[in-house]
């Protein structure tokens, strides 16, 4: 079966994409490669670009250096993003191919394609998703080792090379669309850059710049992304049905919502909307933004790990499990709806249409790969109900006390006799490993968390 990319998609489309790629400019710098930003904000860029309304390209930067963007080079870059679910009662699917790629790189090892890619004239946004935990500022980190720096220290160097190729012009402003699932990602990732440029004696003239020329949103981001088929015989199956083979494709459902907050009118610029994109432009996203986090990712969060524990390997099978599925009932009902503020019903209409979705019987949405960053996940959406919950009620709710203690279970690790003598448990390169029944399954998050 022939592999999809750029010669594939001439012959079958009769469509050159070298001259449609030529006559846009590249807009948008996206830290982040994985399935979510590609089924989700890729996905709209392109459909835009389609319509003829956004007209630009995409240059993705992998956050860090370890493993390699092979697959994109193969596939020129191209990768299809199948829409699965239930749409005016009806099931049903769109597959698209994505052409609004131009480039993926490491930002290390393509440092200096990185930084020319910084100062093109055309380059507006900067999109971001390196999880909660990848919004952080560590003070050890040095200007001059750039391989090893958190992503906001790479952005940092970023808009520096900016701001001096531009010699501080505020018309080479940047807007950032940071999307990591954490309260105010955009002010947090702001003042992440302000500390690095203090730390490294940036200048005030960068440090007005960053303030008066760029703007960092907050936003929020729905969709439920489930990404690459888990097993040979599915993903076959998928190839056989589009026609051509593609490692790089990402399954998600039709829904979708983007709430951004910005204090400057981008709406123009960035004009996503008028495509019939699902977003939304607001001076405050912080009421759909605690909805959201507490109801979705809250109820993903609070039953995945002791679901996995159980048995189960998709969030389809959970809610086929009644144990599972009443208890993840339980908690939105009883613990987390009734510690939020706000009307009753619409919450538990958002609730109903949440547990919905979790039941498209197209998303195969493996717990595993939810399970990427527990700990910071079950801080952000499960903890601030638990302690609403505690202020409210003056006790703990036993469903997420209990989800606690799963996330616990989870990361206990599969020590053998010398670590236990030791007292140490050995981390596997960057994972640890836990035991589910017979079985071994790898426990993935920071290197500090899995030291702890």
């Amino acid at each position: 079966m022939e592999r999809l990319n750029k010669t594939f998609y001439a012959n079958r489309y009769g469509k050159e994409l070298k001259s449609d790629s030529s006559i846009r400019d590249i807009k948008v710098l996206q830290f982040g490669e994985g399935n979510f930003l590609r089924a989700f904000v890729d996905e709209m860029i392109d459909q835009c670009n389609e319509k003829g309304i956004f007209n630009g390209d995409i240059v993705i930067v992998k956050p860090r250096e370890s493993g390699n963007l092979d697959k994109f080079k193969e596939q020129d870059n191209l990768y299809t993003v199948s829409l699965r679910g239930i749409r005016d009662g009806k099931a049903g699917k769109t597959d698209r191919i994505i052409t609004s790629v131009k480039d993926a790189i490491l930002p290390g090892r393509d440092f200096d394609k990185l930084m020319e890619y910084a100062c093109l004239d055309s380059l507006r946004f900067i999109v971001s998703n390196t999880t909660e935990a990848g919004i952080v500022f560590n003070d050890k980190d040095s200007f001059d080792e750039f391989t090893d720096c958190t992503f906001p220290g790479k952005l940092t160097r970023v808009l520096f090379e900016r701001f001096n190729h531009f010699k501080g012009d505020k018309k080479k402003g940047i807007i950032l669309l940071p999307v990591e699932l954490i309260d105010d990602n955009g002010g947090e990732l702001k003042g992440c850059v302000i500390n690095y440029a203090k730390l490294w004696k940036l200048g005030d003239d960068f440090m007005n710049w960053l303030d008066e020329a760029c703007v960092f949103c907050s936003t929020l981001v729905d969709r439920i992304v489930s990404g690459f088929p888990k097993s040979e015989e599915e993903a076959n199956e998928i190839f056989d049905e589009l026609g051509y083979e593609d490692k790089l494709f990402v399954a998600g459902e039709p829904f979708g919502l983007w709430v951004i907050e910005s204090s400057i009118e981008i709406s123009e610029e960035f004009p996503l909307q008028k495509a019939g994109m699902p977003v939304v432009f607001t001076k405050d996203h912080k009421p759909y933004k605690k909805r959201k986090v507490r109801i979705l990712n809250g109820a993903h969060t609070s039953f995945v790990l002791a679901s996995y524990l159980m048995g189960n390997d998709t969030v389809l099978e959970s809610m086929e499990d009644e144990t599972v599925y009443g208890f993840m009932k339980s908690v939105l009902t009883d613990e987390v709806i009734p510690a939020l503020k706000g009307d009753e019903k619409e919450l538990k209409a958002f609730a109903d249409a949440v547990v919905e979705r979790f039941k498209n019987p197209y998303v195969k949405h493996a717990l595993l790969s939810i399970s990427l960053n527990s700990v910071s996940k079950w801080k952000a959406r499960c903890m601030p109900s638990l302690i609403d919950y505690y202020k409210e009620f003056g006790k703990l709710p036993k469903g997420l006390t209990f989800s606690l203690a799963s996330l616990m279970a989870f990361y206990s690790s599969m020590w053998d006799e010398t670590s236990k003598q030791d007292g140490e448990v050995k981390i596997h390169g960057d994972f640890l490993e836990g035991k589910r029944g017979g079985q071994t399954y790898e426990i993935h998050d920071d290197l500090a968390v899995l030291e702890f």
